[in-house]
Protein backbone atom coordinates (compact mmCIF):
# COMPACT_ATOMS: atom_id res chain seq x y z
CA UNK A 1 0.00 0.00 0.00
CA UNK A 2 1.83 2.45 1.41
CA UNK A 3 5.67 4.63 1.07
CA UNK A 4 7.45 2.64 4.04
CA UNK A 5 6.92 5.44 7.64
CA UNK A 6 9.65 5.53 9.52
CA UNK A 7 9.32 7.50 13.16
CA UNK A 8 11.64 8.53 15.32
CA UNK A 9 10.90 8.08 19.37
CA UNK A 10 12.03 11.29 20.68
CA UNK A 11 9.90 14.35 21.08
CA UNK A 12 11.68 17.45 21.54
CA UNK A 13 11.99 20.58 20.04
CA UNK A 14 15.33 22.65 19.33
CA UNK A 15 17.56 25.08 17.90
CA UNK A 16 20.26 24.73 15.93
CA UNK A 17 22.81 26.38 13.24
CA UNK A 18 23.06 25.52 9.38
CA UNK A 19 24.45 27.40 6.67
CA UNK A 20 22.69 29.11 3.74
CA UNK A 21 22.22 27.67 0.78
CA UNK A 22 21.73 28.84 -3.03
CA UNK A 23 20.57 27.46 -6.27
CA UNK A 24 22.26 26.76 -9.58
CA UNK A 25 20.94 28.77 -12.60
CA UNK A 26 21.13 27.76 -16.00
CA UNK A 27 21.12 29.87 -19.15
CA UNK A 28 18.31 30.54 -21.32
CA UNK A 29 17.07 29.01 -24.12
CA UNK A 30 16.40 30.23 -27.65
CA UNK A 31 12.96 31.78 -26.67
CA UNK A 32 14.10 33.67 -23.82
CA UNK A 33 12.53 32.41 -21.02
CA UNK A 34 12.64 33.45 -17.69
CA UNK A 35 15.04 32.31 -15.37
CA UNK A 36 15.53 32.56 -11.17
CA UNK A 37 17.84 32.56 -8.10
CA UNK A 38 17.06 30.61 -5.52
CA UNK A 39 18.81 32.60 -2.36
CA UNK A 40 18.17 30.75 1.08
CA UNK A 41 16.07 32.31 3.53
CA UNK A 42 16.69 30.16 6.12
CA UNK A 43 18.02 28.21 8.02
CA UNK A 44 21.55 30.21 7.82
CA UNK A 45 24.39 31.61 9.97
CA UNK A 46 21.79 34.27 11.26
CA UNK A 47 18.75 32.52 11.10
CA UNK A 48 18.58 29.21 12.87
CA UNK A 49 16.54 26.72 11.80
CA UNK A 50 13.50 25.35 14.21
CA UNK A 51 14.43 21.29 14.13
CA UNK A 52 12.19 18.98 15.07
CA UNK A 53 13.47 14.72 16.92
CA UNK A 54 10.66 13.47 13.97
CA UNK A 55 9.47 13.73 10.86
CA UNK A 56 7.98 16.48 9.48
CA UNK A 57 5.63 13.66 7.18
CA UNK A 58 2.45 16.40 6.60
CA UNK A 59 2.86 19.08 4.46
CA UNK A 60 3.26 23.01 6.33
CA UNK A 61 0.24 25.05 5.53
CA UNK A 62 0.55 28.72 4.94
CA UNK A 63 -2.13 30.84 7.41
CA UNK A 64 -3.18 34.12 6.00
CA UNK A 65 -6.18 34.40 9.47
CA UNK A 66 -3.95 36.93 11.47
CA UNK A 67 -3.47 39.20 9.47
CA UNK A 68 0.01 38.31 8.40
CA UNK A 69 1.42 35.20 6.72
CA UNK A 70 2.56 32.33 8.72
CA UNK A 71 3.95 28.78 8.80
CA UNK A 72 1.83 25.87 10.35
CA UNK A 73 4.46 23.14 10.42
CA UNK A 74 2.84 19.64 11.93
CA UNK A 75 5.84 17.23 13.38
CA UNK A 76 5.13 13.69 13.42
CA UNK A 77 5.30 13.92 17.39
CA UNK A 78 2.31 15.56 17.58
CA UNK A 79 4.12 19.00 17.99
CA UNK A 80 2.42 22.25 15.84
CA UNK A 81 4.56 24.82 15.47
CA UNK A 82 3.83 28.43 13.76
CA UNK A 83 7.53 29.97 12.29
CA UNK A 84 7.81 33.33 10.96
CA UNK A 85 7.89 33.09 6.74
CA UNK A 86 10.45 36.01 7.04
CA UNK A 87 12.98 34.58 9.62
CA UNK A 88 12.01 31.22 10.61
CA UNK A 89 11.72 31.50 14.25
CA UNK A 90 9.36 30.24 16.02
CA UNK A 91 6.41 32.55 16.88
CA UNK A 92 4.86 29.50 19.05
CA UNK A 93 3.90 26.13 19.08
CA UNK A 94 1.17 23.67 20.90
CA UNK A 95 1.53 19.75 21.24
CA UNK A 96 -1.82 17.94 20.31
CA UNK A 97 -3.74 16.34 23.42
CA UNK A 98 -3.14 12.77 24.65
CA UNK A 99 -4.19 10.28 27.00
CA UNK A 100 -1.57 9.83 29.89
CA UNK A 101 1.36 7.87 29.31
CA UNK A 102 1.03 8.15 25.56
CA UNK A 103 2.18 9.47 22.66
CA UNK A 104 0.92 11.59 20.17
CA UNK A 105 1.86 10.92 15.92
CA UNK A 106 0.68 13.66 13.09
CA UNK A 107 0.66 12.09 9.56
CA UNK A 108 -1.81 13.61 7.99
CA UNK A 109 -1.93 17.16 6.55
CA UNK A 110 -4.32 19.46 9.13
CA UNK A 111 -7.13 21.80 7.61
CA UNK A 112 -7.27 25.18 7.85
CA UNK A 113 -10.83 26.67 8.41
CA UNK A 114 -10.38 30.60 8.73
CA UNK A 115 -8.69 30.65 11.96
CA UNK A 116 -9.36 26.86 13.26
CA UNK A 117 -6.59 24.45 12.38
CA UNK A 118 -7.94 21.18 12.31
CA UNK A 119 -5.44 18.12 13.18
CA UNK A 120 -6.02 14.76 12.76
CA UNK A 121 -3.50 12.24 15.03
CA UNK A 122 -3.07 8.80 16.19
CA UNK A 123 -2.31 7.97 19.96
CA UNK A 124 0.17 5.50 20.69
CA UNK A 125 1.31 3.35 23.81
CA UNK A 126 4.22 1.01 23.72
CA UNK A 127 4.13 1.71 19.79
CA UNK A 128 0.46 -0.11 19.24
CA UNK A 129 -2.52 2.42 18.03
CA UNK A 130 -5.15 2.98 20.65
CA UNK A 131 -7.09 5.70 19.09
CA UNK A 132 -7.52 8.33 16.16
CA UNK A 133 -8.82 11.91 17.24
CA UNK A 134 -8.92 15.07 16.10
CA UNK A 135 -8.47 18.24 17.83
CA UNK A 136 -9.02 22.05 16.82
CA UNK A 137 -6.18 24.52 17.53
CA UNK A 138 -7.12 28.56 17.86
CA UNK A 139 -4.95 30.07 15.79
CA UNK A 140 -5.85 33.72 17.06
CA UNK A 141 -5.51 32.94 20.93
CA UNK A 142 -2.66 30.01 20.24
CA UNK A 143 -4.42 27.29 21.96
CA UNK A 144 -6.94 23.93 21.81
CA UNK A 145 -10.25 25.56 20.57
CA UNK A 146 -12.44 25.25 23.82
CA UNK A 147 -15.68 25.24 21.75
CA UNK A 148 -14.67 21.76 20.62
CA UNK A 149 -13.71 18.99 22.45
CA UNK A 150 -11.07 16.89 21.28
CA UNK A 151 -12.95 14.02 19.35
CA UNK A 152 -12.15 10.27 19.44
CA UNK A 153 -12.85 8.61 16.81
CA UNK A 154 -15.28 5.34 16.75
CA UNK A 155 -18.00 3.38 14.08
CA UNK A 156 -19.59 0.33 13.89
CA UNK A 157 -21.26 -0.48 10.62
CA UNK A 158 -23.42 -3.00 9.33
CA UNK A 159 -21.69 -5.67 7.09
CA UNK A 160 -21.93 -6.54 3.64
CA UNK A 161 -23.87 -9.78 4.38
CA UNK A 162 -26.30 -7.80 6.07
CA UNK A 163 -26.46 -9.79 9.60
CA UNK A 164 -22.64 -8.85 11.20
CA UNK A 165 -21.10 -5.20 11.52
CA UNK A 166 -17.39 -4.09 10.75
CA UNK A 167 -16.07 -1.88 13.83
CA UNK A 168 -13.40 0.88 13.50
CA UNK A 169 -9.88 -0.79 14.79
CA UNK A 170 -7.72 1.31 15.90
CA UNK A 171 -4.51 -0.41 16.12
CA UNK A 172 -5.29 -1.73 12.27
CA UNK A 173 -5.85 2.13 10.85
CA UNK A 174 -3.85 4.33 9.70
CA UNK A 175 -4.12 8.43 9.05
CA UNK A 176 -2.13 9.52 6.20
CA UNK A 177 -4.22 11.29 3.50
CA UNK A 178 -4.79 14.83 4.07
CA UNK A 179 -7.72 16.04 6.19
CA UNK A 180 -10.19 17.82 3.70
CA UNK A 181 -12.79 20.56 4.50
CA UNK A 182 -15.92 21.38 2.28
CA UNK A 183 -18.68 24.11 2.39
CA UNK A 184 -22.26 23.76 1.94
CA UNK A 185 -24.68 26.35 1.52
CA UNK A 186 -26.59 26.51 4.99
CA UNK A 187 -23.56 25.81 7.31
CA UNK A 188 -21.22 28.02 9.12
CA UNK A 189 -17.92 25.77 9.33
CA UNK A 190 -19.13 23.17 6.72
CA UNK A 191 -17.76 19.62 7.06
CA UNK A 192 -14.30 17.80 7.55
CA UNK A 193 -12.78 14.35 6.59
CA UNK A 194 -10.73 12.44 8.02
CA UNK A 195 -9.85 9.19 6.08
CA UNK A 196 -7.67 5.96 7.06
CA UNK A 197 -6.00 3.34 5.26
CA UNK A 198 -3.25 1.17 7.55
CA UNK A 199 0.31 1.15 7.73
CA UNK A 200 2.30 -0.91 5.37
CA UNK A 201 -0.83 -2.80 5.13
CA UNK A 202 -1.53 -4.94 8.10
CA UNK A 203 -4.41 -7.43 7.91
CA UNK A 204 -6.50 -7.06 8.33
CA UNK A 205 -7.75 -3.50 7.59
CA UNK A 206 -10.42 -1.52 6.05
CA UNK A 207 -10.74 1.97 4.00
CA UNK A 208 -12.88 4.56 6.58
CA UNK A 209 -13.77 7.89 5.57
CA UNK A 210 -15.44 9.89 8.80
CA UNK A 211 -17.60 13.07 7.80
CA UNK A 212 -17.21 15.52 10.86
CA UNK A 213 -20.07 18.42 11.58
CA UNK A 214 -18.30 21.53 12.30
CA UNK A 215 -21.21 23.16 13.27
CA UNK A 216 -22.40 20.32 15.26
CA UNK A 217 -19.35 19.92 16.86
CA UNK A 218 -19.00 23.26 18.09
CA UNK A 219 -22.82 23.46 19.28
CA UNK A 220 -23.09 20.22 20.58
CA UNK A 221 -20.16 18.01 21.23
CA UNK A 222 -18.16 15.69 20.28
CA UNK A 223 -20.79 13.24 20.86
CA UNK A 224 -22.54 14.63 17.87
CA UNK A 225 -19.46 15.41 15.70
CA UNK A 226 -19.06 12.58 13.01
CA UNK A 227 -22.64 12.79 10.86
CA UNK A 228 -21.60 9.46 8.80
CA UNK A 229 -19.27 7.22 8.20
CA UNK A 230 -18.01 5.30 4.97
CA UNK A 231 -16.51 1.82 4.81
CA UNK A 232 -14.66 0.76 1.46
CA UNK A 233 -14.92 -2.80 2.23
CA UNK A 234 -17.73 -3.81 4.84
CA UNK A 235 -16.63 -7.24 5.76
CA UNK A 236 -16.69 -8.68 9.37
CA UNK A 237 -14.73 -11.59 8.56
CA UNK A 238 -11.18 -11.26 6.37
CA UNK A 239 -9.58 -14.51 5.81
CA UNK A 240 -6.00 -13.72 5.26
CA UNK A 241 -3.13 -15.69 5.09
CA UNK A 242 -0.54 -13.15 4.82
CA UNK A 243 0.12 -10.44 7.54
CA UNK A 244 0.49 -8.02 5.31
CA UNK A 245 -0.16 -6.76 1.48
CA UNK A 246 -2.95 -6.96 -0.58
CA UNK A 247 -1.84 -9.62 -2.88
CA UNK A 248 -5.11 -12.34 -1.66
CA UNK A 249 -7.52 -8.96 -2.80
CA UNK A 250 -9.33 -9.78 0.56
CA UNK A 251 -10.70 -6.59 2.56
CA UNK A 252 -7.99 -3.78 2.05
CA UNK A 253 -9.59 -0.71 0.16
CA UNK A 254 -7.26 1.93 2.28
CA UNK A 255 -7.74 5.62 1.49
CA UNK A 256 -3.82 6.03 2.03
CA UNK A 257 -2.96 9.34 -0.92
CA UNK A 258 -0.89 11.56 0.95
CA UNK A 259 -3.48 14.74 -0.89
CA UNK A 260 -6.03 13.39 0.31
CA UNK A 261 -10.10 12.26 -0.86
CA UNK A 262 -10.38 15.65 -3.21
CA UNK A 263 -13.38 17.94 -3.21
CA UNK A 264 -14.95 20.42 -5.61
CA UNK A 265 -17.81 22.56 -5.30
CA UNK A 266 -21.05 22.22 -7.67
CA UNK A 267 -23.34 25.22 -7.24
CA UNK A 268 -24.15 25.34 -3.61
CA UNK A 269 -23.11 22.08 -2.92
CA UNK A 270 -19.75 19.62 -3.25
CA UNK A 271 -18.92 16.41 -4.41
CA UNK A 272 -15.80 14.05 -3.24
CA UNK A 273 -13.53 12.05 -5.25
CA UNK A 274 -12.16 9.35 -2.85
CA UNK A 275 -8.99 7.09 -4.18
CA UNK A 276 -9.52 3.88 -2.76
CA UNK A 277 -6.07 1.27 -2.48
CA UNK A 278 -5.32 -2.45 -3.21
CA UNK A 279 -7.91 -5.07 -2.03
CA UNK A 280 -11.04 -6.66 -2.60
CA UNK A 281 -13.25 -5.21 -5.34
CA UNK A 282 -16.85 -7.20 -5.57
CA UNK A 283 -19.86 -4.66 -6.61
CA UNK A 284 -22.38 -7.04 -5.01
CA UNK A 285 -21.03 -6.72 -1.44
CA UNK A 286 -20.48 -3.36 -1.83
CA UNK A 287 -16.59 -3.75 -1.65
CA UNK A 288 -14.65 -0.77 -3.74
CA UNK A 289 -11.19 -1.13 -3.42
CA UNK A 290 -9.00 -0.05 -5.92
CA UNK A 291 -11.55 2.34 -7.84
CA UNK A 292 -12.24 6.23 -7.71
CA UNK A 293 -15.69 6.73 -5.66
CA UNK A 294 -17.58 10.25 -5.93
CA UNK A 295 -19.39 10.54 -2.77
CA UNK A 296 -21.80 13.17 -1.95
CA UNK A 297 -22.63 15.52 1.11
CA UNK A 298 -23.20 12.72 4.05
CA UNK A 299 -21.27 10.29 2.30
CA UNK A 300 -23.59 9.22 0.09
CA UNK A 301 -22.84 6.33 -2.77
CA UNK A 302 -24.18 4.59 -5.31
CA UNK A 303 -21.84 3.41 -7.94
CA UNK A 304 -24.66 3.80 -10.49
CA UNK A 305 -23.73 0.40 -12.33
CA UNK A 306 -26.20 -0.99 -14.77
CA UNK A 307 -26.90 -4.37 -12.65
CA UNK A 308 -27.22 -6.34 -15.46
CA UNK A 309 -24.40 -6.01 -16.70
CA UNK A 310 -22.69 -6.33 -13.82
CA UNK A 311 -24.85 -8.96 -12.68
CA UNK A 312 -21.85 -11.89 -11.52
CA UNK A 313 -19.22 -9.25 -11.33
CA UNK A 314 -15.79 -10.85 -11.22
CA UNK A 315 -13.35 -9.11 -9.33
CA UNK A 316 -9.62 -10.61 -11.10
CA UNK A 317 -11.48 -10.07 -14.74
CA UNK A 318 -14.49 -7.51 -14.63
CA UNK A 319 -16.59 -7.07 -17.39
CA UNK A 320 -15.63 -4.09 -19.45
CA UNK A 321 -19.33 -3.53 -20.14
CA UNK A 322 -20.14 -3.44 -16.44
CA UNK A 323 -16.93 -1.01 -15.54
CA UNK A 324 -18.16 1.42 -18.13
CA UNK A 325 -21.82 1.56 -17.19
CA UNK A 326 -20.75 3.06 -13.34
CA UNK A 327 -21.59 6.86 -13.18
CA UNK A 328 -20.33 7.55 -9.70
CA UNK A 329 -17.83 4.97 -9.76
CA UNK A 330 -14.25 4.33 -11.78
CA UNK A 331 -12.76 0.93 -12.18
CA UNK A 332 -9.14 1.27 -14.00
CA UNK A 333 -8.47 -0.93 -16.98
CA UNK A 334 -6.11 -1.07 -20.15
CA UNK A 335 -7.71 0.05 -23.53
CA UNK A 336 -8.02 -2.28 -25.94
CA UNK A 337 -5.44 -3.47 -27.63
CA UNK A 338 -2.65 -2.28 -25.36
CA UNK A 339 -0.19 -4.77 -23.61
CA UNK A 340 -0.29 -6.16 -20.88
CA UNK A 341 1.19 -5.38 -17.19
CA UNK A 342 4.44 -7.58 -17.58
CA UNK A 343 6.79 -6.96 -15.13
CA UNK A 344 10.78 -7.85 -15.66
CA UNK A 345 10.80 -10.57 -12.72
CA UNK A 346 7.72 -12.40 -14.30
CA UNK A 347 5.52 -12.16 -11.59
CA UNK A 348 2.05 -11.07 -14.02
CA UNK A 349 2.86 -13.15 -16.65
CA UNK A 350 -0.28 -16.04 -15.79
CA UNK A 351 -2.71 -12.73 -14.23
CA UNK A 352 -5.19 -10.43 -15.45
CA UNK A 353 -4.65 -6.93 -15.08
CA UNK A 354 -6.10 -6.36 -11.71
CA UNK A 355 -4.74 -9.51 -10.12
CA UNK A 356 -1.10 -7.67 -10.97
CA UNK A 357 -2.64 -4.81 -9.71
CA UNK A 358 -2.95 -6.69 -6.15
CA UNK A 359 0.29 -8.72 -7.00
CA UNK A 360 2.76 -5.82 -7.95
CA UNK A 361 1.17 -3.25 -5.10
CA UNK A 362 0.08 -1.20 -7.94
CA UNK A 363 -2.80 0.15 -6.09
CA UNK A 364 -4.71 3.30 -7.47
CA UNK A 365 -5.09 4.68 -4.34
CA UNK A 366 -1.85 5.58 -3.99
CA UNK A 367 -2.64 8.70 -6.03
CA UNK A 368 -5.67 11.92 -5.83
CA UNK A 369 -7.32 13.06 -8.87
CA UNK A 370 -7.07 16.06 -10.12
CA UNK A 371 -10.60 18.08 -12.27
CA UNK A 372 -9.60 19.58 -15.62
CA UNK A 373 -12.49 21.45 -17.14
CA UNK A 374 -12.31 21.50 -21.20
CA UNK A 375 -13.15 24.18 -24.01
CA UNK A 376 -16.16 22.29 -25.16
CA UNK A 377 -17.99 22.88 -21.33
CA UNK A 378 -17.18 19.27 -20.35
CA UNK A 379 -14.94 17.95 -17.38
CA UNK A 380 -12.33 15.17 -16.91
CA UNK A 381 -9.95 13.53 -14.13
CA UNK A 382 -6.88 12.81 -14.58
CA UNK A 383 -6.08 9.82 -12.25
CA UNK A 384 -2.44 8.52 -11.60
CA UNK A 385 -1.88 4.78 -11.12
CA UNK A 386 1.22 3.78 -8.70
CA UNK A 387 1.34 1.24 -12.44
CA UNK A 388 2.45 4.30 -14.21
CA UNK A 389 -0.20 4.33 -16.23
CA UNK A 390 -2.34 8.21 -16.57
CA UNK A 391 -6.05 7.57 -16.98
CA UNK A 392 -7.94 10.30 -18.38
CA UNK A 393 -12.11 9.97 -16.79
CA UNK A 394 -15.13 11.35 -17.81
CA UNK A 395 -16.22 14.06 -14.86
CA UNK A 396 -19.48 13.47 -14.91
CA UNK A 397 -19.74 9.71 -15.73
CA UNK A 398 -16.63 7.88 -14.10
CA UNK A 399 -17.22 4.84 -15.91
CA UNK A 400 -16.47 6.36 -19.62
CA UNK A 401 -12.33 5.78 -19.51
CA UNK A 402 -11.32 7.95 -22.48
CA UNK A 403 -7.59 7.69 -22.68
CA UNK A 404 -5.11 5.83 -20.38
CA UNK A 405 -0.80 6.40 -21.31
CA UNK A 406 1.50 4.80 -19.43
CA UNK A 407 3.75 7.45 -18.80
CA UNK A 408 6.79 6.07 -16.72
CA UNK A 409 8.01 2.55 -17.80
CA UNK A 410 7.73 0.01 -15.25
CA UNK A 411 10.63 -0.60 -12.97
CA UNK A 412 12.91 -2.85 -13.57
CA UNK A 413 14.61 -5.08 -16.22
CA UNK A 414 16.39 -8.25 -16.38
CA UNK A 415 19.89 -6.92 -15.98
CA UNK A 416 18.51 -4.20 -13.69
CA UNK A 417 16.64 -5.49 -10.88
CA UNK A 418 13.87 -3.23 -9.65
CA UNK A 419 15.06 -2.49 -5.90
CA UNK A 420 11.64 -1.76 -4.15
CA UNK A 421 9.04 -2.84 -6.88
CA UNK A 422 6.22 -2.10 -4.19
CA UNK A 423 7.19 1.64 -4.11
CA UNK A 424 5.41 1.85 -7.69
CA UNK A 425 6.39 4.24 -10.33
CA UNK A 426 4.07 7.27 -9.23
CA UNK A 427 2.64 8.85 -5.58
CA UNK A 428 1.17 11.94 -6.21
CA UNK A 429 -1.54 14.31 -7.51
CA UNK A 430 -0.99 16.13 -11.03
CA UNK A 431 -0.74 19.83 -11.11
CA UNK A 432 -2.10 21.98 -13.99
CA UNK A 433 -2.49 25.07 -15.73
CA UNK A 434 -3.52 26.66 -18.86
CA UNK A 435 -1.42 27.13 -21.76
CA UNK A 436 -2.68 28.94 -25.04
CA UNK A 437 -6.62 28.01 -23.08
CA UNK A 438 -5.82 24.52 -23.16
CA UNK A 439 -5.44 22.39 -19.76
CA UNK A 440 -1.64 20.51 -18.76
CA UNK A 441 -1.20 18.09 -16.46
CA UNK A 442 2.10 17.30 -14.74
CA UNK A 443 3.05 14.38 -13.23
CA UNK A 444 5.83 13.66 -10.85
CA UNK A 445 7.15 10.70 -11.61
CA UNK A 446 10.38 8.17 -10.00
CA UNK A 447 12.12 4.50 -10.89
CA UNK A 448 13.50 2.76 -8.73
CA UNK A 449 16.09 1.07 -10.96
CA UNK A 450 19.36 2.39 -12.67
CA UNK A 451 17.90 2.22 -16.14
CA UNK A 452 14.32 4.00 -16.85
CA UNK A 453 14.24 7.78 -16.79
CA UNK A 454 11.82 9.65 -14.61
CA UNK A 455 11.36 13.12 -13.38
CA UNK A 456 8.26 15.26 -14.38
CA UNK A 457 5.94 14.61 -17.65
CA UNK A 458 3.42 17.07 -18.97
CA UNK A 459 0.48 15.96 -20.76
CA UNK A 460 -1.93 18.46 -23.06
CA UNK A 461 -5.19 17.17 -23.10
CA UNK A 462 -6.68 18.01 -26.58
CA UNK A 463 -9.41 17.16 -28.30
CA UNK A 464 -9.98 14.65 -30.75
CA UNK A 465 -13.51 14.16 -32.67
CA UNK A 466 -15.00 15.55 -29.77
CA UNK A 467 -13.18 12.72 -27.78
CA UNK A 468 -10.69 14.64 -25.02
CA UNK A 469 -7.19 12.72 -25.36
CA UNK A 470 -3.43 12.64 -23.66
CA UNK A 471 -1.04 14.45 -25.96
CA UNK A 472 2.87 13.89 -24.27
CA UNK A 473 3.85 17.31 -23.86
CA UNK A 474 7.67 17.29 -22.47
CA UNK A 475 9.63 15.25 -20.31
CA UNK A 476 12.07 16.99 -17.58
CA UNK A 477 14.99 15.72 -17.06
CA UNK A 478 15.49 14.99 -20.81
CA UNK A 479 15.09 11.26 -21.04
CA UNK A 480 17.98 11.01 -23.09
CA UNK A 481 20.47 12.26 -20.46
CA UNK A 482 22.27 11.07 -17.74
CA UNK A 483 20.51 12.94 -14.89
CA UNK A 484 17.22 11.80 -15.89
CA UNK A 485 18.29 8.20 -14.36
CA UNK A 486 20.11 9.47 -11.65
CA UNK A 487 17.61 11.46 -10.31
CA UNK A 488 14.07 10.89 -8.97
CA UNK A 489 15.40 7.53 -8.14
CA UNK A 490 12.17 7.44 -4.96
CA UNK A 491 9.28 9.11 -4.06
CA UNK A 492 9.81 13.21 -4.52
CA UNK A 493 7.70 15.69 -3.05
CA UNK A 494 4.49 16.43 -4.49
CA UNK A 495 4.11 19.25 -7.25
CA UNK A 496 2.87 22.75 -7.14
CA UNK A 497 2.68 25.41 -9.17
CA UNK A 498 3.02 29.12 -9.54
CA UNK A 499 2.86 32.14 -11.86
CA UNK A 500 6.26 34.23 -11.42
CA UNK A 501 8.24 36.53 -13.43
CA UNK A 502 7.26 39.72 -15.67
CA UNK A 503 5.82 37.42 -17.52
CA UNK A 504 3.48 35.84 -15.29
CA UNK A 505 3.67 32.57 -16.64
CA UNK A 506 3.31 29.29 -14.70
CA UNK A 507 6.15 27.21 -13.46
CA UNK A 508 6.09 23.73 -11.50
CA UNK A 509 7.91 23.12 -8.59
CA UNK A 510 9.20 19.54 -7.29
CA UNK A 511 11.89 18.67 -5.01
CA UNK A 512 14.03 15.38 -6.03
CA UNK A 513 14.66 13.32 -2.78
CA UNK A 514 18.19 12.84 -1.92
CA UNK A 515 21.31 13.40 -0.34
CA UNK A 516 20.80 16.77 -0.61
CA UNK A 517 17.32 17.28 -1.96
CA UNK A 518 17.41 18.90 -5.44
CA UNK A 519 15.19 21.94 -6.18
CA UNK A 520 13.56 22.05 -9.75
CA UNK A 521 11.93 24.94 -10.96
CA UNK A 522 10.41 24.36 -15.05
CA UNK A 523 8.83 26.28 -17.03
CA UNK A 524 4.93 24.59 -17.41
CA UNK A 525 4.81 25.62 -21.00
CA UNK A 526 7.43 23.87 -22.55
CA UNK A 527 9.52 21.98 -19.81
CA UNK A 528 12.57 24.49 -19.40
CA UNK A 529 14.08 24.65 -16.80
CA UNK A 530 14.14 27.87 -14.99
CA UNK A 531 16.06 26.90 -11.89
CA UNK A 532 17.83 24.68 -10.08
CA UNK A 533 18.65 24.36 -6.33
CA UNK A 534 20.85 21.93 -3.77
CA UNK A 535 18.91 21.65 -0.73
CA UNK A 536 20.19 21.97 2.85
CA UNK A 537 19.03 18.41 3.58
CA UNK A 538 17.07 15.51 1.90
CA UNK A 539 13.38 17.23 1.51
CA UNK A 540 10.44 15.49 2.13
CA UNK A 541 8.98 12.43 -0.08
CA UNK A 542 5.24 12.88 -0.45
CA UNK A 543 4.91 16.63 0.80
CA UNK A 544 4.03 19.93 -0.92
CA UNK A 545 5.72 22.57 -0.72
CA UNK A 546 4.09 26.15 -0.04
CA UNK A 547 5.20 29.10 -2.59
CA UNK A 548 3.75 32.48 -1.07
CA UNK A 549 5.15 35.73 -2.04
CA UNK A 550 7.62 34.22 -4.37
CA UNK A 551 8.42 32.27 -1.50
CA UNK A 552 8.92 28.78 -1.00
CA UNK A 553 8.84 26.79 1.97
CA UNK A 554 10.01 22.74 1.73
CA UNK A 555 9.82 20.33 4.70
CA UNK A 556 13.15 18.59 4.81
CA UNK A 557 15.43 16.52 7.18
CA UNK A 558 19.09 16.58 7.81
CA UNK A 559 21.04 13.68 6.70
CA UNK A 560 23.40 13.85 9.37
CA UNK A 561 21.12 14.30 12.50
CA UNK A 562 18.13 12.98 11.25
CA UNK A 563 16.15 16.34 12.46
CA UNK A 564 13.70 17.59 10.64
CA UNK A 565 12.80 21.35 9.21
CA UNK A 566 11.63 23.61 6.94
CA UNK A 567 13.76 25.41 4.68
CA UNK A 568 13.05 28.67 2.86
CA UNK A 569 13.67 30.15 -0.71
CA UNK A 570 13.56 33.37 -2.35
CA UNK A 571 12.66 32.84 -5.79
CA UNK A 572 14.70 35.71 -7.63
CA UNK A 573 13.89 36.81 -11.20
CA UNK A 574 17.62 36.69 -13.14
CA UNK A 575 18.10 39.92 -14.65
Amino acid sequence: MTFAQRFFTAAAIALTLAALSYGVVYRAAADKPEFFNLTGIFPGENRPAVTFDESITASPLLDLSQGRPLLVVAASNGMIAIQNVDTGALEWRIEVPVPAGQKAQIVSTPALIGDKLVVLYQCLEQGRRTSHRLAVIDMTRKQLHDSFPVLALSAEVPAADGVATVKFDPPMAFSHSAVKHASKSGTELGYVYASFGNSGDSQPFHGWIFEIDMDAWRQKGSTSAVSNVLVTTPEAECPVTAPYGTIEMICGGGIWTPAGPQVYQTGDDFELFAPIGNGQIDLARRDYANTVMRLKPGLQFDPGCDAGLCANFDPVNPSKECMASCKNLFIPRLPDNSPPLLPHGGECDDKTFWECLARMDYDLGANAPIKVDLQNGSSVLVQPGKDGGAYLIDADHLGTQYDRLQVVELCGTAEDECTLSWRGMMVTQPVMAYVDQEPVVVLATFVSDKTHPAGLIALKIVLENGRPQFRRLWRFPDPKSQEAVDSFRSHPSLPVIATLGKKGEPYVWVVDIAKPGMIYGVRLKDGTLAAKGVMQGTGRPLSAPVIHDNKLYIASTDPDTRKSMIEAYRIELRE
